[in-house]
Protein backbone atom coordinates (compact mmCIF):
# COMPACT_ATOMS: atom_id res chain seq x y z
CA UNK A 1 0.00 0.00 0.00
CA UNK A 2 1.80 3.18 -1.18
CA UNK A 3 1.77 6.11 1.20
CA UNK A 4 2.61 9.55 -0.20
CA UNK A 5 3.31 12.49 2.09
CA UNK A 6 3.34 15.93 0.47
CA UNK A 7 4.78 18.86 2.37
CA UNK A 8 3.74 22.14 0.80
CA UNK A 9 3.80 25.84 1.65
CA UNK A 10 0.31 26.64 2.96
CA UNK A 11 0.01 29.87 0.97
CA UNK A 12 0.40 27.90 -2.28
CA UNK A 13 -3.05 26.43 -1.63
CA UNK A 14 -4.61 29.54 -0.08
CA UNK A 15 -7.19 30.38 -2.75
CA UNK A 16 -8.66 26.83 -2.94
CA UNK A 17 -7.06 24.35 -0.52
CA UNK A 18 -9.61 21.55 -0.96
CA UNK A 19 -9.78 21.89 -4.72
CA UNK A 20 -6.02 21.99 -5.20
CA UNK A 21 -5.45 19.03 -2.86
CA UNK A 22 -8.13 17.03 -4.66
CA UNK A 23 -6.60 17.81 -8.07
CA UNK A 24 -3.09 16.95 -6.92
CA UNK A 25 -4.09 13.74 -5.15
CA UNK A 26 -6.13 12.59 -8.15
CA UNK A 27 -3.17 12.97 -10.50
CA UNK A 28 -0.68 11.45 -8.07
CA UNK A 29 -2.93 8.46 -7.36
CA UNK A 30 -3.51 7.95 -11.09
CA UNK A 31 0.24 7.96 -11.77
CA UNK A 32 0.85 5.39 -9.02
CA UNK A 33 -2.03 3.22 -10.27
CA UNK A 34 -0.64 3.31 -13.80
CA UNK A 35 2.90 2.50 -12.68
CA UNK A 36 2.00 -0.27 -10.22
CA UNK A 37 -1.34 -1.64 -11.33
CA UNK A 38 -2.68 -1.13 -7.81
CA UNK A 39 -6.25 0.06 -7.30
CA UNK A 40 -6.72 3.66 -6.18
CA UNK A 41 -8.25 2.52 -2.86
CA UNK A 42 -4.81 1.15 -1.87
CA UNK A 43 -3.03 4.52 -2.20
CA UNK A 44 -2.87 6.96 0.70
CA UNK A 45 -1.92 10.62 0.27
CA UNK A 46 -1.38 13.06 3.14
CA UNK A 47 -0.77 16.80 2.91
CA UNK A 48 1.35 18.64 5.48
CA UNK A 49 0.97 22.40 5.20
CA UNK A 50 3.76 24.66 6.44
CA UNK A 51 3.56 28.44 6.70
CA UNK A 52 5.89 30.26 4.29
CA UNK A 53 7.61 31.94 7.23
CA UNK A 54 8.48 28.48 8.65
CA UNK A 55 9.90 26.95 5.44
CA UNK A 56 13.53 27.82 4.85
CA UNK A 57 15.69 27.60 1.77
CA UNK A 58 19.19 28.09 3.04
CA UNK A 59 19.01 30.85 5.61
CA UNK A 60 15.95 32.65 4.18
CA UNK A 61 12.33 31.73 4.66
CA UNK A 62 10.00 31.39 1.68
CA UNK A 63 7.95 34.39 2.80
CA UNK A 64 11.03 36.65 2.57
CA UNK A 65 12.15 35.11 -0.71
CA UNK A 66 8.74 35.72 -2.27
CA UNK A 67 8.69 39.31 -1.06
CA UNK A 68 12.12 39.92 -2.59
CA UNK A 69 11.04 38.27 -5.83
CA UNK A 70 7.93 40.49 -6.04
CA UNK A 71 10.04 43.61 -5.49
CA UNK A 72 12.33 42.70 -8.37
CA UNK A 73 16.06 43.35 -8.64
CA UNK A 74 17.45 46.37 -6.84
Amino acid sequence: MPFVRITIVRETLADDPSGKKAAMSSKIAAAICEATGLPERDISIVFDEVDARDWYVGNSNVESLRRRSEQGPT
